[in-house]
């Protein structure tokens, strides 16, 4: 398994944009599937987007789509979320995570990078 360590977030205004990064430990990251979820005060985690591990395939959670991008660079073993027009709604900590492609659980998780959206 790689191991993830998150970075980007910060206190910004709705409207504002920030990217997230996720760096990946090892030499086998562009093997991995991989995945931001995120969770807010009081809520359940929940799936924000998606990156195969060649980086054809991506999907995304409703209400991020067309505001949000993800994307990787495998040779430099690093996960992107482009976050675009924030909203307050989008306020969580965001976690990255991976799985071995062809498994179907995501095994290894960051420690989470804080996301404060304010109105």
């Amino acid at each position: 398994q790689v191991q993830l360590v998150e970075s980007g977030g910060g206190l910004v205004q709705a409207g504002d944009s920030l990217r997230l990064s996720c760096a990946a430990s090892g030499r086998t990251f562009g093997t991995y599937d991989m995945g931001w979820f995120r969770q807010a005060p009081g809520k359940e985690r929940e799936f924000v987007a998606f990156i195969s591990w060649l980086g054809v395939s991506t999907s995304y959670l409703d209400s991020v789509k067309g505001r949000f991008t993800i994307s990787r660079d495998n040779a430099k073993n690093t996960l992107y979320l482009q976050m675009n027009s924030l909203k307050p709604e989008d306020t969580a900590v965001y976690y990255c995570a991976s799985r071995p492609k062809g498994v179907s659980d995501f095994g290894s998780w960051g420690q989470g990078t804080q996301v404060t959206v304010s109105s």
